[in-house]
């Protein structure tokens, strides 16, 4: 690299962002308390939580203690009921996330600017994919177990519900983000507003909407078997089992097969979302 070249970028970076080369005083003292703050508050929750190292070394070599007796993974002659449980927490996650996006591909039209209603009904609409969104998957099992019972149904609404929220957001910020252009060709030809949404702006989110369902779908599969736990269906259930009656070989096998179904789930989502953007991108 030349050597004088280097020297005059550094000049003109000088010259055009002095803030950046050269930070005032008063920027220095600004950073300085930022950043004091920051570690006085985090010195101030390690001691306010009652962060211990010598706990935590305790805590590792117990944990080291329980990863011995995970080895070698068995299924102690229950593997088809694992098995069973395992497909159940699939069809959990599969189903509710299969809701969660149907329901909220109208609800993501309606919270984006300009598609349907006015600002009073994006507003709501807005509000209520916060709220929702705002409960936790695992607080959403716990209520619908009180509604429904136990069971894979009630695991079913809580994936619902939860992704809902999530889904009305990253949709509607999908459908603003899509270039006018089309839309207003439909228009041009005499369309209505369905028209404008079907034709117009659903062709251009679509990939964008597929490719977010089938990330929340791997996603849901580790939030089913949590939601199993508390008794909303899956393998939560047997895992939890397992490990309160300290069964660590039983627990490592059930914890490899989740492993294994994500990664599954993953590498064929994977290759499903390459093959419909390359196709869309294809017929553009």
């Amino acid at each position: 690299m030349n050597p004088k070249a280097s020297l005059l970028d550094r000049e003109s970076a000088r010259r055009n962002h002095p803030g950046l080369v050269r930070p005032s005083i008063r920027s220095r003292i600004v950073t300085g308390l930022v950043v004091a703050a920051l570690v006085a508050l985090a010195l101030f929750a390690l001691a306010r939580l009652e962060f211990s190292f010598t706990r935590l070394g305790s805590g590792l070599a117990q944990l080291a203690t329980f990863l011995g007796l995970m080895v070698p993974p068995s299924a102690g002659g229950h593997a088809m009921v694992f098995f069973k449980s395992l497909g159940e927490t699939v069809a959990i996650a599969f189903l509710g996330t299969l809701l969660a996006a149907a329901i909220a591909l109208p609800l993501g039209f309606m919270a984006a600017q300009g598609m349907i209603g006015g600002a009073v009904l994006r507003f709501l609409t807005r509000r209520f994919s916060d709220t929702v969104r705002g409960i936790d998957t695992l607080i959403w099992a716990l209520i619908w177990i009180n509604v429904v019972g136990l069971g894979p149904f009630a695991g079913v609404l809580a994936i619902m519900t939860s992704d809902i929220g999530s889904f009305t957001k990253l949709f509607s910020e999908a459908i603003e983000a899509t270039d006018r252009k089309p839309a207003e060709g439909v228009t041009s030809t005499g369309g209505n507003r369905f028209h404008v949404m079907r034709f117009g702006v659903l062709p251009q989110v679509m990939p964008v909407l597929i490719s977010q369902t089938l990330y929340y779908f791997e996603s849901n599969t580790r939030s089913a078997t949590i939601i199993g736990i508390v008794g909303a269906g899956g393998i939560g259930l047997h895992l939890a089992e397992m490990i309160r009656t300290y069964e660590w070989d039983r627990v490592a096998f059930i914890i490899l097969m989740i492993l294994a179904t994500v990664a599954i789930i993953d590498f064929f989502s994977s290759r499903l979302r390459t093959r419909l953007i390359g196709s869309r991108r294809a017929e553009a």
